[in-house]
Formats: C-alpha cells, sequence, structure tokens
C-alpha cells in the first residue's frame, strides 16, 4: 500500500504541477491578448488621425491655404478629387436606380 501511496502522491504532485503551469501560461496568454487589443486600438487611432490630418492637409492645399509645390502632393489631391467626383456620379446613379419602377 505503501507504493501505491507514494504513485499517487507522485501523479497529484505532477497533476498540480500542469495545472499550474497551465495556470501561467493562461494568465501570459491573457496578458499578450489584451496587450494586443491595446495595440489594436491604438493602431486604429493612428489610422484615424493621420487620415484625419491628410484630410485637412488636401483640403488646405486645394484651398491654396497651404503652398506645397510638391508634385506628388498635387497628384495625390488631383486622385482625390476624381474619386470623390466618381464617387458623387456613382451615388447619383444608385439614387436613380432606386427610384426607377
Amino acid at each position: 500500500m505503501n507504493a501505491e501511496n507514494k504513485e499517487s502522491e507522485s501523479f497529484k504532485n505532477r497533476f498540480q504541477e500542469l495545472i499550474q503551469a497551465c495556470q501561467v501560461e493562461l494568465k501570459k496568454t491573457t496578458q499578450i491578448g489584451m496587450k494586443m487589443l491595446s495595440a489594436s486600438q491604438s493602431n486604429s487611432l493612428l489610422n484615424e488621425y493621420y487620415e484625419n490630418l491628410g484630410r485637412m492637409a488636401a483640403k488646405a492645399v486645394k484651398n491654396n491655404e497651404i503652398d506645397w509645390k510638391n508634385e506628388k502632393v498635387q497628384d495625390l489631391v488631383a486622385q482625390i478629387e476624381a474619386l470623390k467626383s466618381e464617387l458623387s456620379n456613382l451615388e447619383n446613379d444608385v439614387q436613380t436606380i432606386k427610384k426607377e419602377d
């Protein structure tokens, strides 16, 4: 019986060690997940701020509030205006289709 008790105790110890290891790993995984979620939220905000800044800059260039004589900037502003016009036309087309019987 003594050998069985030792084996049973050894199994209990190994099982407890396994449970503790799992708890440690779960805690680490949870912490990593929370950090990744925070990073994702920060990245989304960063993209939003860059987008807002870009819109403000594009508007300022278009309205000659900023004299930015960079060919790439001028090209981007022209492409933005073309896409805005295209989107407006598409929206008008959609509204026309909706009104049709």
